[in-house]
């Protein structure tokens, strides 16, 4: 998600000239490194840059507002606070109950002076915003509303985008409504429960819940906008959705030779992604075609377990864990085919890279991606859903295939991906974007009188028009 999130920022400046802020509402202490390391790997460009919720209240504290909460003691240190901390500095001491749910926060600027006091129990939550001087400036009474007013400063007025592709920061969204600020919920993965119909998972329950109280839901492919579509309209929620896939960056031709017998995995090693199963998948092929092997790009937290189960299939070897590699793309130019064993997915990258690559894609056929990417035995190979057993046997069968049908296949791969590069994605954003402040535009007039009704549908097609011819 946060990939996809940055390339599609980075495409806004690059092509269609946009500057880009991105938003974040934790209170890490090291954004300013983080901004560092981002640009320095090419993640972070000029126009697009991180802005920190508690960062921006120690750089820029609010006017003083009237009736504010009065100052709150401060936290006696305890043995058990998490505290954060920058250069040696104190950014925050957090003291929670035994449930994990926060009691009280105390923030500070990196000069020692408190920013801010929060303190929840079960029934309120209290957030005051201090002065360098110690002065309660502004209160809150829920992080929501300090959000929301944060969004508003950010906004300052302007016709502005608010994009969000947390789950968990929608929920603040979902209530925000303002004329000037086209609101857009992107969901990166499957909303199902086990690919149930009429499910929605409890992750996601709450703001799909409100899907209709965003301009736009944008899912990453038109099979999920159909079953998000039918899944919605089964609770009673009438809403916008649009597909828009992710977009990739495509790698220049290395040059280098490919090991038609080599398979790649780009991968959290996590039970989503069902890894085994791919390395079951390899041990069965090679049972046929001893020169089959496979490398496992990633880190996780089932590192231990994948590698047991390897040596236990006598593979060791010829599967290979090559830990995390933030160039672990690049292998998909050297190797003959790539394995997706997910249990869901949104639109997986690793895809549409593995394609561009023209590295064969053998993917279970899952919801959702794979079936709206590979065209099946034209440009790749789509497997029933937990058939280990066939994804070994395509892996044999790509073996054997005829050199010249091998590279049509691999051809024919390329020009899939094409269709997903970061000029023809940020196209379809740039209409859907438009689209929705239209759209937002005309249903905010509809209690008005009919020529200011008029005069909003006059001003869509003017709009579009000049869109349209250039100008």
């Amino acid at each position: 998600m946060t990939n996809a999130m940055l390339r599609r920022s980075r495409s806004f400046k690059r092509i269609g000239g946009v500057d880009v802020d991105i938003l974040t509402l934790d209170d890490r202490p090291d954004y300013p490194e983080l901004d560092s390391r981002l640009r320095a790997s090419g993640d972070l460009i000029d126009g697009v840059r991180i802005l920190n919720l508690w960062d921006d209240l120690r750089r820029r504290p609010p006017r003083e507002k009237d009736e504010v909460q009065a100052a709150v003691e401060l936290l006696t240190p305890a043995d058990d606070d998490i505290v954060s901390e920058c250069d040696g500095i104190s950014l925050s001491r957090r003291r929670s109950r035994a449930d994990g749910g926060p009691v009280a926060v105390d923030r500070f600027r990196r000069d020692g002076s408190l920013l801010a006091t929060e303190r929840a129990d079960a029934q309120s939550r209290r957030i005051v915003v201090y002065a360098e001087d110690g002065t309660p400036l502004r209160s809150w009474k829920s992080k929501w509303s300090l959000y929301r007013w944060w969004f508003d400063r950010m906004t300052a007025g302007k016709t502005s985008y608010l994009l969000v592709d947390s789950k968990t920061a929608a929920r603040s969204v979902v209530d925000y409504r303002r004329e000037n600020v086209t609101t857009v919920h992107i969901v990166h993965a499957s909303h199902r429960v086990r690919g149930r119909t009429g499910t929605l998972r409890s992750s996601r329950a709450f703001v799909l819940h409100r899907a209709g109280d965003f301009d736009d839901v944008v899912v990453l492919t038109a099979r999920q906008r159909a079953d998000l579509a039918d899944d919605l309209t089964s609770v009673d929620v009438t809403a916008r959705i649009r597909a828009i896939p992710n977009e990739a960056e495509f790698l220049p031709p290395s040059g280098s030779p490919r090991t038609e017998a080599l398979g790649v995995v780009v991968a959290s090693l996590d039970s989503r992604k069902r890894l085994k199963h791919a390395v079951e998948a390899i041990a069965l092929a090679r049972d046929a075609d001893q020169r089959i092997s496979l490398d496992l790009y990633g880190d996780g937290p089932r590192e231990g377990e994948i590698r047991t189960h390897i040596e236990e299939l006598g593979v060791d070897g010829h599967v290979r864990l090559r830990g995390f590699d933030p160039d672990a793309r690049a292998a998909f130019q050297t190797a003959g085919f790539s394995l997706l064993t997910s249990t869901s997915e949104g639109l997986p990258l690793v895809l549409i890279e593995s394609m561009a690559a023209g590295c064969i894609p053998i993917a279970y056929d899952i919801r959702y991606g794979p079936a709206d990417m590979i065209h099946d035995g034209l440009d790749g190979f789509l497997v029933p859903e937990r058939d280990i057993e066939m994804m070994g046997q395509r892996i044999v069968e790509l073996q054997s295939m005829p050199a010249a049908g091998l590279e049509a296949m691999r051809k024919r791969a390329m020009a899939r991906a094409a269709e997903f590069s970061d000029v023809a994605v940020t196209r379809r954003w740039a209409r859907e974007l438009r689209s929705a402040f239209d759209a937002k535009r005309i249903a905010s007039a509809q209690d008005q009188p009919l020529r200011v009704r008029l005069r909003r549908r006059a001003g869509v097609v003017r709009r579009r028009v000049l869109w349209m011819t250039g100008r």
